[in-house]
């Protein structure tokens, strides 16, 4: 059965990695996806793979988002995936100390900033029928501090929270629009793949990196996917405000045995 089948589906950040996911998996259910992504060479690419349109969106730009609500003015699910560490531009300092307020400002503008356009995007297009899913992709170091990643951590935290704000006002306007925020941890994505590199080294760089994660393997987008897919579908109607960890058991605690 094809769980998303007739539902418009727009999925941001969509080229490539978890939003990519995503979107063949929303495919795959029936769903009428609309791949959206600012490098446009590869949301083209992204997009003809799976069978699926594709619209240039700059996450970061009202309007953007007024040119995606001419072309796509109703929608039953919209994912907010697209976001940066903010090391993608070269800079070296993240930390509570030595970051510049401009870096400061790039994460956010575009996690955060790019997350409240969009969800603002999807009630406009989902108020007219009164249903719909909002799924707002956060992560792990939303939901604990990250010493050296503190523009990255801060804005996926306060994604965490406006995805319940949302889910609380749309509620309040008598409509069923969910709102949800997804928390991945070590999902392999083209960035870890890169830091992995090919060479004889890479498994065991892998489990260094995962050595803390009690199922010790990292986790696949379409991990992610299967959740975002949940959340999309009917199955879900009851679940608004809430916040699903996918981090194979990193903030369960500790696996280890008592001595």
């Amino acid at each position: 059965m094809q769980r998303l089948k007739g539902k418009t589906c727009v999925v941001t950040g969509a080229a490539r990695g978890i939003g990519r996911a995503i979107a063949a998996c929303f495919h795959e259910e029936g769903g009428h996806v609309v791949v959206t992504d600012l490098d446009e060479a590869a949301g083209i690419a992204a997009a003809a793979e799976i069978g699926c349109r594709f619209e240039k969106l700059d996450v970061r730009e009202e309007d953007d988002w007024f040119r995606l609500a001419k072309s796509v003015p109703v929608a039953d699910v919209v994912v907010n995936n697209a976001g940066i560490t903010g090391f993608e531009e070269g800079a070296t300092a993240h930390d509570p100390e030595h970051a510049t307020l401009l870096d400061w400002w790039a994460v956010h503008r575009t996690n955060l900033d790019g997350t409240f356009l969009g969800c603002r995007y999807a009630i406009g297009a989902m108020k007219g029928q009164g249903k719909g899913s909002i799924i707002n992709i956060s992560s792990r170091s939303g939901l604990v501090g990250i010493p050296l990643a503190a523009a990255y951590a801060s804005s996926k935290a306060a994604v965490r929270n406006h995805s319940k704000t949302v889910a609380l006002y749309c509620a309040l306007q008598g409509w069923q629009i969910r709102c949800n925020s997804i928390h991945p941890a070590a999902i392999l994505t083209p960035i870890w793949e890169s830091m992995l590199g090919t060479g004889p080294d890479r498994e065991a760089k892998m489990r260094a990196l995962v050595a803390d994660t009690p199922l010790k393997r990292f986790g696949m987008p379409d991990e992610v996917a299967a959740i975002a897919v949940l959340l999309a579908s009917d199955e879900a109607t009851y679940v608004t405000g809430s916040e699903f960890n996918i981090d194979g058991g990193l903030l369960a605690g500790s696996a280890a045995t008592p001595g």
